[in-house]
């Protein structure tokens, strides 16, 4: 579990750093970022993991969002990691919503990319294992958040580890893959055609089938173009009221799916989650 750090900048009194490993579960050099508060100078701090969405990198959380001001107030370790498997070797597709850049954050059961497409497996036991043994966390207050894709990842990752990820929110998140292209393509590209299987990896299933020990945040933007054909949050929005979950949904008029949506209301979520990680 050695880690090789690429670069660090001071930023709002604490630490961003980015940092390479060899993945056991992916096969492949893996990157993540991963700030890091003053307060950790004092003890263990909650940690926060944040799941990006189709075609960006760890790069597009950490640069754009501007968490870093909101995670130092608050004293959470923020730890954003890649959306796939890169590299030499590694499958990809022509399109931008399946392949490198898009792993939907599943474990692949289908070749040629169940080889490296193991990303459920990577956030859930390979990524904590490595900021536990490398970082100053409380991994008892551990949450995740995540955007589109990642969203996905977010919520369909908490509903089956409780056990690991206390809180759990979302911005404009793919709630019901099983039901909209993007899910119809990637869950059966890296899945297989029994669509059976992808109800594991799909929010709404999993919301009716497991619950959720807590509230559940969600922000989407109104002027998002994904919206009605994408992201269908109503879905998720039904299967908690049948589910008898607390899910508070926010939608604001005007906003779009972009990192200026993010950025407006990524203080709300790191608030909210640690004020359920204290």
């Amino acid at each position: 579990m050695n880690i090789e750090q690429i670069s660090q900048a001071r930023i709002f009194d604490g630490t961003q750093g980015v940092y390479r490993h060899k993945s056991e579960a992916t096969g492949t050099d893996m990157e993540f970022s991963v700030f890091v508060p003053e307060q950790a100078s004092t003890g263990p701090l909650p940690v926060l993991y944040y799941l990006s969405g189709l075609t960006c990198t760890w790069e597009n959380f950490t640069a754009k969002a501007g968490a870093q001001r909101y995670a130092s107030e608050h004293g959470v370790i923020i730890v954003a990691p890649d959306t796939s498997p890169r590299g030499d070797g590694v499958p990809n597709d022509d399109g931008y919503d399946f392949g490198q850049g898009a792993g939907f954050y599943v474990n692949a059961t289908q070749e040629p990319w169940s080889t490296h497409f193991q990303m459920y497996d990577y956030v859930v036991r390979e990524l904590p294992e490595i900021i536990a043994k490398n970082f100053p966390v409380d991994t008892a207050r551990s949450g995740i958040f995540g955007h589109s894709m990642g969203g996905h990842g977010a919520l369909t990752i908490a509903l089956k580890n409780p056990d690991i990820f206390k809180s759990v929110s979302a911005f404009a998140p793919i709630v019901a893959p099983s039901q909209v292209p993007w899910g119809y393509k990637a869950l059966a590209g890296y899945l297989g055609p029994d669509q059976n299987t992808w109800l594991d990896y799909d929010a709404c299933a999993l919301i009716a089938a497991k619950g959720w020990q807590g509230d559940i945040l969600i922000d989407q933007g109104l002027a998002d173009n994904f919206l009605a054909e994408q992201l269908r949050p109503e879905l998720f929005e039904e299967a908690c009221k049948d589910a008898q979950v607390s899910l508070t949904l926010r939608q604001h008029k005007g906003y779009d799916h972009s990192y200026y949506f993010i950025s407006t209301f990524v203080g709300d979520h790191i608030k909210w989650h640690a004020e359920r990680l204290k």
